[in-house]
């Protein structure tokens, strides 16, 4: 398994064992807040809106693991620096851009699923 695939998994299986905790944590520290509710519920308000938490939380996951691997588009892409590829790694827009598109995508596949 390449390590990009490694880091997809391990963000994945974070996310789940961040979200299954969930109930541990609320009772330790005597708070009802739940992240995996807080995105479930905003993009659902039906009986599927954990599976719909997860799906957004997992998206992200990944955006933030895998984005410093833009260091290598940035240096070794082949069409680096034409319209449509821009430097990343440093670019504060491009980070918000692809955080809102992944967040979307959690979204959607939530909705569905």
């Amino acid at each position: 398994m390449s390590r990009r695939a490694r880091a997809a998994v391990a963000g994945s299986l974070a996310a789940v064992v961040w979200g299954v905790q969930e109930p541990l944590d609320q009772r330790v520290f005597g708070c009802d807040y739940s992240d995996v509710a807080v995105l479930g519920k905003g993009v659902t308000r039906g009986r599927h809106w954990r599976t719909a938490g997860l799906a957004v939380s997992m998206a992200l996951m990944e955006h933030l693991l895998l984005y410093p691997l833009c260091f290598l588009v940035d240096r070794y892409h082949p069409a680096r620096g034409e319209q449509g590829v821009p430097p990343l790694l440093t670019n504060r827009r491009a980070f918000a851009q692809a955080t809102w598109r992944h967040a979307v995508f959690g979204a959607v596949l939530g909705r569905l699923a």
